[in-house]
């Protein structure tokens, strides 16, 4: 039962340094462009 708790914990610990890591290295924000388009409007 001790080493199913340190087991848990341990992998707990992991879990959470590897959402920390994740929140720093993985910065997956779009990159951002201006976009122009022309467009015809048909008039009468």
């Amino acid at each position: 039962m001790k080493y199913l708790f340190r087991l848990i914990l341990i992998l707990v610990v992991l879990a959470a340094i590897a959402i920390v890591a994740y929140a720093y290295i993985g910065d997956m924000s779009p990159v951002r462009a201006p976009v122009t388009e022309p467009i015809e409007l048909e008039a009468r």
